[in-house]
């Protein structure tokens, strides 16, 4: 049984590392389309266009069992296209606003994302629904995702700047102070310790990733029993960058992670334009 796992660049693997944790016995297929990173760089009807052309190509290749959108932006803007276009369940990834408000001890949290993420109606009506009782800062960085890819490929970053990025999510008031930010980003958990060194004061980096992971697994146990072939585990866990031409580093991490990397075409981006 094949399970995909999707990103705008390598952050999903913070996804996929809880995914293979609970579900060890699947093939695991990681795309990270690196050829349209950053995804919040993106007009919203043309990264849809994208992403179902590219799902059209992948869905076709390995016939996954279920998707895993290991992409916040992604998650808030362009789920509904793909769970019309296709069949196959969907699962993606929004900020974890309710079990912050669940349980934040000084009523202060804050949702740290891109600026898209924390900007849409999808994070908004979050915030209403879970989060009515609690005073909600939304910081929306322009440079973590890049710092965290970088940072991944074991390159330096610049730590006043990740300072300055962080700087928002830190609020008082009187005797209050923030106590829980949710990562709303799939790159960000990889910078966690960084910006725990750098934090005025230690506060739960609540990342969604097992979430996600335990809502795939729901839904796979719910699916139709799996013939005893398609249960056999034939083929190890690959991954596929869209640009075909990752950096060195990218491979390194890549294996680090029990991954093979491995080469696909993707016929719809010869027409779609370039961010």
């Amino acid at each position: 049984m094949t399970i995909l796992v999707f990103d705008s660049g390598i952050g999903g693997l913070s996804v996929l590392r809880e995914a293979r944790l609970l579900m060890h016995e699947e093939r695991f297929v990681y795309v990270g389309d690196d050829a349209g990173f950053p995804y919040g760089d993106w007009e919203e009807n043309a990264l849809a266009q994208r992403m179902v052309g590219l799902f059209e190509s992948l869905l076709d290749t390995f016939n996954p069992r279920l998707a895993i959108v290991a992409c916040n932006t992604a998650s808030t803007l362009i789920m509904p296209a793909l769970r019309e276009r296709f069949s196959i369940p969907f699962v993606g990834i929004v900020p974890a606003v309710k079990p912050a408000a669940e349980r934040t001890a000084s009523g202060l949290i804050t949702v740290l994302a891109t600026p898209g993420t924390v900007s849409r109606p999808y994070t908004l009506n979050l915030i209403k629904q879970f989060a009515g009782k609690c005073e909600v800062k939304l910081v929306g960085a322009t440079s973590l995702a890049r710092m965290a890819e970088e940072h991944m490929q074991l390159r330096d970053i610049d730590t006043q700047l990740l300072r300055e990025e962080i700087r928002p999510c830190f609020v008082q008031r009187q005797h209050r102070k923030t106590d829980i930010v949710t990562l709303g980003c799939t790159h960000y958990p990889f910078l966690v310790n960084e910006m725990r060194k750098l934090a005025p004061w230690p506060v739960d980096w609540l990342d969604p990733a097992h979430a996600v992971a335990k809502q795939a697994q729901r839904l796979l146990n719910k699916a139709a029993p799996i013939t005893p072939y398609e249960q056999e585990r034939l083929q190890s866990d690959i991954a596929i960058m869209t640009s075909g031409n990752p950096t060195s580093a990218i491979t390194r991490l890549l294996s680090s992670f029990g991954i093979t990397l491995e080469s696909m075409c993707f016929p719809s981006l010869n027409a779609m334009p370039s961010d």
